[in-house]
């Protein structure tokens, strides 16, 4: 098995895991219904994608008053 020929200083080590974190989720505003959402997929709340209806969405049914 192969073994590295020399040993690797901690302050490498480190920036090599800089790189590696969390990133932040873009959102952008959805030209419909004005609502955030994450960029390149269809909007959740109508259901749109780059202007057009790719998503058909069920409205919550309405609950009946107390009589």
């Amino acid at each position: 098995m192969a073994l590295p020929k020399q040993h690797k200083t901690g302050s490498k080590a480190r920036q090599r895991r800089s790189q590696i974190f969390l990133k932040t989720k873009s959102f952008v505003i959805c030209s419909q219904c004005k609502q955030k959402r994450l960029s390149h997929s269809a909007c959740a709340s109508c259901g749109t994608y780059r202007g057009r209806q790719v998503i058909e969405i069920k409205q919550p049914k309405e609950k009946k008053g107390k009589k």
